[in-house]
């Protein structure tokens, strides 16, 4: 068994593909309309084989809670892996990604944290 699709709640479908594709550099693999959404996949660019991002869209009550309440905790949605969370940072930073948490050292690993303007906050983390 592996993970094939993981999901992020997103308050804006468009809005998220944007930041997600433009900002992060994710590349769309599917994007199908189903009723009044879509089923909008991403994957790393350099494994575009590999385990797809869905932007689920936060309509349901429960879901734009959840999002809203682990938000407001400052718990990060989801985590991405980096090779230099020092070179990632400072790109992102001059694409205007604001960070609630700058490249912080804990134990073997870096991470840091930044809001995705879409409801969520991410985390990327270098091993």
């Amino acid at each position: 068994m592996k993970i094939i699709v993981t999901s992020i709640f997103v308050q804006d479908q468009d809005k998220a593909l944007k930041f997600y594709t433009e900002t992060l550099g994710f590349v769309k693999k599917h994007d199908v309309p189903v009723g009044e959404f879509r089923w909008i996949t991403l994957v790393s660019p350099d494994d575009q084989d590999g385990t797809e991002l869905l932007l689920e869209p936060n309509n349901h009550p429960a879901a734009k809670e959840y999002q809203q309440k682990i938000f407001a905790e400052g718990i990060p949605a989801t985590m991405f892996g980096v090779t230099d969370i020092h070179q990632e940072y400072n790109r992102l930073v001059e694409n205007g990604v604001k960070f609630t948490i700058e490249p912080t050292t804990m134990g073997e690993l870096t991470l840091a944290v930044f809001d995705d303007t879409c409801g969520n906050l991410l985390q990327i983390v270098q091993k």
